[in-house]
């Protein structure tokens, strides 16, 4: 299980695994709304993590960012510990 500190969201980490494949499982957001992020768990769950990187990079909410694309950072910081 991978945990990622979010910065400038609602949300205040981020914890997911990903398999030999590079696909993405169990992502979790802590805090934030609740309904959304569990869609965007559904919607992430069994993808590649490069696709989900490029995709939600850039997403921008507030503060100059929002929880996907704090995501998007997560896989990066993720993929630099492998």
């Amino acid at each position: 299980m991978f945990t990622y500190t979010t910065s400038g969201t609602c949300s205040r980490q981020i914890v997911f695994e990903v398999d030999e494949n590079n696909k993405i499982h169990n992502l979790k957001f802590i805090g934030g709304c609740n309904g959304n992020l569990q869609g965007v768990g559904r919607l992430c769950e069994g993808k590649d993590i490069d696709e989900i990187e490029t995709l939600l990079s850039g997403v921008i909410c507030r503060n100059g960012t929002s929880c996907p694309d704090q995501l998007s950072k997560a896989i990066a910081a993720y993929k630099k510990t492998k």
